[in-house]
């Protein structure tokens, strides 16, 4: 682990804290404000944990985002997956003691740290504690195994669709909004997260910005149809998508009766300062 940059704010969490963030139920047994978890900053780019690297602690992203990676030996990405707020990650060293993947910060991160043995003890003496946690490392694992089901199954445009589906859900579970969001990973990213080149990934955003599935704005993007996207099983040929767009805008040009004044041009900044 690369050494975390410290900030103000918080540097602690109780376990009804850690509870909350994990989304799983709080029970009488868990309201012990003795139990204090360490939260470590991350910058940007700044490794988490490495391949082969001895596990020992298991994260929870309390801000920001990452994304998980295998490199091969000739130094080829294959992006895992992308926690963020409220995400467990680094189970995936339980197995051998070491972890099997990459964690790279996205943004800047504060995460707390859930160091394993202290999660074995906490099992011993939280029962209810440790039936959750197996839940929440279960909900990763479905995750999982949903999107290798759906590289197997749809085409590159569904993919694509799906994921900025589940972007919004989790957005949503987030409390954030479910409709507009920032992508804090690269195209490249996201491609290698799908199966998929770069430029299938442009390609793809930009059909569905112009058939009014979504609007992009270099980074953000705009849910428009959501069910839509949720449904989609491949794009309209181009000819099709171009005829959609063009009724469209066609429909957005304002139309004036007969002898309707034309709407005034906007002032100039010398009319303005004129004035």
């Amino acid at each position: 682990m690369e050494a975390g940059w410290q900030r103000q704010g918080k540097l602690w969490s109780t376990l009804k804290e850690l509870c909350a963030l994990l989304r799983i139920p709080v029970t009488s047994t868990m309201t012990d404000d003795d139990l204090l978890f360490q939260h470590v900053q991350f910058k940007t780019g700044q490794r988490i944990h490495t391949i082969g690297q001895p596990f020992d602690t298991l994260y929870i992203v309390h801000s920001g985002f990452l994304k998980t990676v295998l490199i091969d030996e000739y130094g080829n990405e294959q992006v895992l997956s992308f926690p963020m707020k409220g995400d467990l990650f680094g189970v995936d060293g339980i197995h051998t003691r070491r972890y099997a993947s990459e964690a790279v910060a996205l943004s800047n991160c504060d995460l707390v740290l859930l160091p394993f043995k202290k999660f074995i003890a906490l099992g011993r003496s939280h029962i209810e504690l440790e039936h959750a946690m197996y839940s929440v490392m279960s909900r990763e694992l479905v995750r999982e195994q949903a999107m290798v089901s759906m590289l197997g199954a749809l085409s590159a445009e569904a993919r694509v669709a799906r994921f900025l589906v589940s972007l919004s859900e989790r957005f949503a579970d987030m409390g954030y909004s479910s409709k507009l969001f920032n992508l804090r990973m690269t195209r490249h990213e996201i491609g290698s997260y799908l199966g998929l080149t770069l430029e299938t990934v442009s390609r793809t955003l930009s059909a569905f910005n112009e058939i009014g599935l979504i609007t992009v704005d270099q980074r953000s993007i705009g849910i428009c149809d959501v069910e839509s996207l949720r449904t989609l099983r491949r794009l309209p040929p181009s000819t099709t998508r171009n005829r959609q767009a063009a009724g469209r805008k066609a429909r957005q040009v304002p139309t004036l009766t007969e002898g309707e004044p034309l709407p005034a041009e906007p002032a100039t900044w010398d009319q303005l300062m004129s004035a």
